[in-house]
């Protein structure tokens, strides 16, 4: 894992793009990480990458907050998919976390997207709460946390 460099921009995007591509049949729209201006996030050192033979193949956006970390993205490129890169990523964050000193590690994802829910759950995230997502009427957004107690599950 890496920092990301403003001159990394161009691949947060495309990896982005093309790892949510495949959720804008089910949603109908582009999925937040698809629109993001990831210029502040990569000013803040908000966002990391993997890479493999020096090009970047995934990345994290992690945001530190006073007693938690929050995930707001996790991104793999198709072709590495299945490799294990995205539960390296996820491992990343609660390292970091730990490293600051925080008691857990949040996320959240539509309720659609059960497959990721699932994940989620099989390396010790708990659901903490659903509510209406605030800009798409319809949809619901699924709160998740994992206590760092519980991160060598």
């Amino acid at each position: 894992m890496r920092p990301a460099e403003p001159s990394d921009l161009t691949d947060i995007e495309r990896i982005t793009r093309a790892a949510y591509a495949q959720y804008l049949p089910l949603l109908g729209y582009p999925p937040r990480p698809v629109t993001e201006d990831y210029r502040p996030r990569i000013e803040r050192g908000e966002v990391w990458l993997a890479d493999e033979s020096g090009e970047p193949i995934g990345l994290i956006v992690l945001e530190r907050h006073p007693d938690h970390a929050m995930i707001f993205s996790v991104a793999v490129s198709p072709e590495h998919q299945g490799e294990g890169h995205g539960l390296a990523l996820l491992r990343f964050a609660e390292e970091e976390a730990r490293g600051w000193g925080v008691g857990e590690v949040r996320l959240y994802t539509n309720g659609r997207m059960e497959r990721n829910i699932s994940l989620y759950i099989s390396i010790g995230y708990r659901e903490t709460g659903r509510g209406t997502h605030p800009l798409r009427p319809g949809f619901v957004v699924v709160d998740m946390a994992k206590p760092l107690a519980e991160v060598n599950k």
